[in-house]
């Protein structure tokens, strides 16, 4: 009878939960949750903390061949890299009909940069310094992503990176916390909507929490060793906008922190996370980062490892399998609360609910949105238009009277040259979900596009690995006979992304040999350098006549690049990450500090190095176009401000060449003197601004108190009276200044 009464109490709750409309309210939601916990076996509660991969992608070392009978069991709360409408709805259907409760499956997945339509990755997008375009590309990620059955992204990474020896800058935003910022808060809007119930919004998971992007020697997985200042002033603030923001989820990274490996870190996750910022969503742990404290030498065993996790705050086990194993031994000798444990499932279950699972598991699912969305026109030109915005112009040199670039429309012969050229797979770039290489345009298509087939010849040159240069010679016959040569150099897919970090950034493999050959030929040469992270090109700067950094631009990326080429696009990209001269630079970023001993070229006893400059390559912010800029005239409205007040600063911007294009003009600060000491120059603002050739504007920045705040010397976020500089202009170098005070 006792029995008979439970389901009957359990049918209750459930067919009212999914016959009524999703209700948001705090209150209700509240109530609707305590309901379900109250009925929940331990092993139930437990079975919703466990996140298991299937197999239909393999994105860590291993996977859970037993996860459907798991899955029937009650013993699985969320499943990663399982995706398409028909195999989400058998998975959902074995979690809804075969289980006790019926409680829905969550399904995640890696949606970095597009599932199927591919856009370019992230970093080469925050080259864009387009914030509506980049909350566009979220967008429409999510939406293609949605169609296949998918409800959860780990997307985005906000880590802020200064090594581009670690592979994984490719997915972040660069080394600038307040940019990075403006671009977690619009991928975070991006995935999610307005509503979460939306069956084309999901829910997103800022990751790596925290300072993943800092790992010693560049090394990915590597120790994160810094002060709370650092965290708290680079580090956190890309995080702090995504909680700000309404993100959904936090994934802890993998890095320890002060000696506390993050999954396990209670400072973390639970001070600063919940405490301060008042996050309320839950935490999932990267690939089996719970097992790994016990390599961190942080936890004996992994059943100690799961109980430091869950009393950190740690709520969902990836693929670890040590909540599952362990948890309720763990509770039996009181090593975790029962408190804790339900804490934990009450913000997954809410998760569940806010996505409309409770009230129709298969809302995600609709063979006729997958088949409508997957690769629309729609997806596919802003694709395009992401992959040229993402482009940057590092040099364009004169050429018989005029800048190589756009290309002479009189050209008769173009070698193009180099193992990007004509390549599907790489374009993609890393982390490329779903994406189809069939579905690729490469340079060598796009190319002839724009020009008569019979005037472009291609020859592949190199590949990306070995020693093998027997493609040198084709390389350079096609060279002489052709009257300018494109070269497409850089890394392939492999070469960047996760576990991808690199001692030496220069070429991989002939590359550089190539060229070497290839400027020897004396032909115009451009060079696109396609790669997940800024190279050493030092010799290249000063050997080639024009250079393109464009990252991996995805499904479009052909398209574009030719788009670029031919003048029909002007590019506009800035860059995100400080390109350095050499290896020996690294970690090198626009926001440094001055020392007690600044470089001077007169005093040998001053900061530098005795083989090469201080300076980058090419420095953060920095981006050429087809038409030239001037800046001039700036002002400030007052010379001193109140902390209550704000300071208005314009500048003339004109466009003083031949060409209509886009220039982001860019504003920084500068602390003179405080309790602790300050960067040289710190982002603040910018603005993207159209202007026709010849055409002028007046623009304007404002600066408040909120832009003068730092870490003081106790802690205190505030800000303090003094002087300042303020500067306008192209770059972090190329800048105009003046001078204002804080009373």
């Amino acid at each position: 009878m006792k029995k008979l009464k439970l389901i009957l109490l359990t049918s209750l709750i459930l067919f009212g939960i999914s016959c009524k409309k999703l209700n948001t309210n705090n209150n209700k939601l509240e109530t609707k949750v305590d309901s379900i916990l109250a009925i929940m076996t331990l092993d139930e509660k437990i079975g919703q903390l466990n996140l298991v991969a299937g197999n239909m992608d393999q994105t860590g070392p291993t996977t859970n061949k037993e996860y459907e009978k798991d899955i029937k069991d009650g013993r699985v709360g969320a499943i990663l890299n399982v995706y398409g409408v028909e195999q989400v709805r058998k998975l959902q259907e074995l979690a809804v009909k075969n289980t006790r409760l019926r409680i829905p499956l969550l399904f995640g997945y890696d949606v970095i940069h597009g599932f199927k339509t591919i856009f370019p990755i992230p970093l080469a997008e925050a080259c864009s310094w387009d914030i509506e375009l980049i909350e566009k590309t979220a967008r429409l990620s999510a939406e293609e992503a949605c169609a296949a059955g998918l409800n959860w992204t780990f997307s985005p990474m906000v880590d802020i990176a200064r090594d581009p020896r670690w592979g994984r800058v490719a997915e972040g935003s660069g080394e600038d916390c307040y940019l990075a910022s403006l671009i977690a808060k619009a991928r975070v809007i991006g995935y999610q909507g307005e509503k979460l119930n939306d069956p084309l919004t999901m829910a997103a998971c800022v990751k790596h929490f925290a300072a993943y992007g800092a790992p010693i020697g560049g090394r990915d997985y590597n120790t994160v060793d810094m002060s709370d200042r650092m965290l708290r002033e680079t580090y956190l603030p890309p995080y702090k906008t995504a909680v700000d923001a309404g993100v959904a989820t936090v994934m802890s990274s993998f890095n320890e922190l002060d000696g506390v490996p993050s999954s396990g870190n209670k400072y973390l996750l639970t001070q600063i996370l919940r405490n301060e910022w008042g996050f309320k969503g839950f935490v999932v742990s990267d690939w089996t980062a719970i097992n790994e404290m016990v390599n961190h030498g942080y936890a004996a065993s992994e059943k100690k490892a799961g109980e430091l996790a869950l009393n950190a705050g740690l709520d969902m086990d990836m693929q670890g399998a040590v909540y599952f194993n362990y948890l309720k031994k763990s509770l039996d000798e009181g090593k975790i609360s029962e408190k804790q444990l339900n804490e934990s499932v009450r913000r997954i279950l809410k998760l569940k609910y806010n996505l409309g699972l409770f009230a129709n598991p298969y809302l995600y699912l609709d063979n006729k949105r997958e088949k409508e969305i997957t690769y629309s026109k729609r997806h596919l030109d802003h694709a395009l238009l992401s992959a040229k915005e993402s482009i940057v112009l590092l040099k364009n040199t004169d050429y018989k009277g005029r800048k190589l670039l756009p290309l002479s429309k009189s050209v008769k012969k173009i070698a193009l040259i180099g193992p990007l050229a004509d390549n599907k797979k790489d374009m993609l770039g890393t982390w490329n979900a779903q994406g189809d290489e069939n579905k690729v345009t490469t340079i060598l298509a796009g190319l002839k596009s724009k020009y008569p087939e019979s005037i472009i010849e291609y020859t592949k040159g190199s590949d990306f690995n070995g020693k093998d240069k027997v493609g040198f010679n084709s390389a350079i016959t096609l060279a002489l006979k052709s009257d300018i040569v494109i070269c497409t150099i850089g890394e392939n897919i492999d070469q960047s992304g996760e576990a991808a970090s690199r001692s030496e950034i220069g070429l991989p493999g002939v590359q550089q040999e190539l060229m070497e050959e290839l400027v020897k030929t004396g032909k115009p040469i451009i060079a696109i350098v396609m790669a997940g992270r800024p190279l050493t090109i030092e010799w290249l700067s000063k050997n080639v006549n024009a250079i393109l950094f464009a990252g991996h631009l995805g499904t479009r990326a052909g398209d574009a690049i030719a788009d670029v080429l031919s003048g029909d696009y002007n590019p506009s990209g800035k860059l995100v990450m400080t390109f350095p001269r050499s290896i020996g630079q690294v970690p090198i970023f626009y926001s440094t500090k001055n020392t007690g001993r600044p470089f001077d070229a007169k005093n040998s006893y001053t900061s530098k190095y005795l083989d090469i400059s201080n300076d980058p390559l090419f420095p953060f912010g920095f981006g050429l176009s087809y038409t030239s800029f001037e800046y001039s005239n700036l002002k400030l409205s007052k010379q001193s401000i109140q902390n209550s007040e704000s300071l208005t600063v314009t500048f003339t911007l004109k466009n003083t060449g031949k060409y209509d294009g886009e220039e982001v003009a860019q504003l920084y600060i500068r602390d003179l003197v405080g309790s602790v000491t300050r960067p040289v120059k710190e982002l603040k603002g910018f603005k993207k601004v159209f202007l026709k050739s010849g055409e002028q504007k007046e623009l304007s920045f404002s600066i408040t108190e909120n832009d003068l705040k730092f870490y003081d010397a106790n802690m205190k976020f505030l800000a303090e009276p003094g002087k300042f500089k303020v500067f306008v202009g192209s770059n972090s170098v190329e800048l105009l200044e003046a001078d204002f005070e804080l009373l």
